[in-house]
């Protein structure tokens, strides 16, 4: 059996880390894996996880199953976090997933559940894992414009005029703050012309939203989602936790499918559960229980907002940083976008030769489309990604 296996395409960040960690120099430079880094290289465990996690070795007596949706806790607490009261919680059918890659895994096999037919529309470029669960899945899919590779920032004309091609039933998947790969967002009334349009169409949004927190603020990077939910009669939400709560290996996410009305939530919570049963039955706890700990204390909340404030300004001063750096070397303005973006990622916009280029001149590792992880950067090594952005000819 085993010899009629296929060989699969190689994951380009997998094989960017691998390179990185065989490059002898002690001058590179890792800006490829989405992870937030301190300025010392360190991806740390945040401090309110740390005490979270004491407070569960402490009282945790048990390590049974909890139910398929997950711990009711931690779905109460992630809706409040996402949604705040923008739809009555009746109306919310959630479960617990391994990682938002799971989420979005669970709400694909959601839509092949409820409309086989419907085709997915992605902003062009996206987060390479949806169109490759969706490929493997045998789902329709398409793009839509959506990055300006001159201006850097939102091809919003574009877009609109794409998702004028939709059809009654299909899914848009959009980023709800901090797009990835791009960092390019749209503005608050570009939301609301999206989600008319998408009303208008009879389309179902669903919202990849996994760096809540890294860009504007809590609320504020949850403000677009929350228009989707009250300008739609119907919506999916996929979250993480891995970036706001640096718990990337836990795997900790959550499927939100907001309904018309509680019979429809009902009918959706069910089959939400039947889908962890196939996939995974009981999802992981450890991570959820450190969030539901988190966001139901006070004490422990409040200092996990000051230090997700922390990092989020830390990536702030970083882009200036960078956009002034350049601007400097430059003598122009063509990279003030970089500050304008927002979450870890901004693609500068140049060619797999150039970015092949500065790894090979200067130890530089990005992904080939020159996303960039923002969060890789510190004081020091800005002024040496500036220089070789410049010596490249980008």
């Amino acid at each position: 059996m085993l010899e009629h296996l296929k060989t699969q395409p190689a994951d380009k960040i997998l094989m960017l880390m691998q390179s990185y960690r065989e490059d002898p120099r002690t001058t590179k430079i890792d800006l490829g894996v989405g992870v937030y880094k301190d300025p010392t290289g360190l991806t740390p465990v945040m401090r309110a996880v740390k005490a979270a996690e004491k407070k569960i070795w402490e009282s945790q007596d048990s390590k049974s199953y909890v139910g398929l949706a997950g711990d009711p806790a931690y779905l109460d607490a992630m809706v409040g976090l996402v949604l705040n009261k923008t739809v009555a919680r009746e109306q919310v059918a959630a479960v617990a997933t391994p990682g938002g890659t799971g989420a979005i895994r669970q709400a694909l096999e959601l839509i092949k559940l409820a409309a086989p037919e419907a085709t997915v529309w992605l902003s062009a470029p996206t987060w390479p894992n949806h169109p490759s669960i969706i490929k493997y899945l045998g789902m329709k899919m398409t793009e839509y414009r959506y990055f300006d590779e001159a201006t850097r920032g939102v091809d919003f004309d574009g877009m609109l005029a794409d998702l004028q091609g939709l059809k009654s039933g299909d899914v848009v998947l959009l980023h709800g703050c901090c797009h990835n790969p791009t960092g390019a967002n749209l503005t608050a009334a570009q939301w609301q012309e999206v989600i008319a349009l998408l009303k208008a169409k009879g389309a179902v949004p669903l919202v990849d939203i996994a760096y809540q927190g890294f860009g504007d603020g809590l609320e504020a990077d949850a403000a677009a989602t929350r228009a989707v939910v009250a300008g739609m009669d119907e919506c999916l939400i996929a979250a993480s936790c891995s970036k706001n709560f640096g718990i990337y290996r836990e795997r900790t996410g959550i499927l939100m499918a907001v309904a018309r009305d509680t019979a429809e939530a009902k009918l959706a919570q069910a089959n939400l559960a039947f889908l962890n049963r196939q996939n995974y039955s009981f999802p992981p706890d450890h991570g959820a229980r450190i969030v539901s700990t988190i966001l139901n204390d006070a004490v422990l909340r409040a200092d996990w907002e000051a230090e997700l404030e922390e990092i989020r300004n830390t990536m702030l001063g970083l882009r200036k940083q960078l956009a002034d750096e350049l601007r400097r070397l430059s003598n122009s303005d063509r990279f003030d976008f970089v500050a304008s973006h927002r979450g870890m990622f901004s693609r500068i916009g140049t060619t797999p030769e150039k970015v092949e280029q500065m790894r090979v001149d200067n130890g530089i590792y990005m992904v080939s489309d020159s996303r960039m992880n923002i969060a890789g950067l510190n004081n020091q090594t800005v002024p040496i990604l500036a220089k070789a952005i410049i010596d490249a000819g980008i």
